[in-house]
């Protein structure tokens, strides 16, 4: 039990040297982060479908 406090008292210690982004900062890292996730699953869907395609070309076709 005292080495899980120790961890606690190490981690509390170690928190004060964290530098926290401003409510500016996150709220600017959260909209790029969106903006490249909503990129990626246009072009995932788009390749999807493309692929799709192709392959049905050499299915059906």
């Amino acid at each position: 039990m005292s080495t899980f406090i120790q961890y606690i008292r190490d981690t509390r210690a170690e928190l004060v040297h964290v530098v926290w982004p401003s409510r500016r900062q996150a709220l600017g890292f959260t909209l790029i982060v969106i903006g490249v996730s909503i990129v990626v699953s246009l072009l995932l869907g788009f390749f999807d479908y493309l692929f799709s395609l192709i392959i049905q070309k050499f299915v059906i076709g």
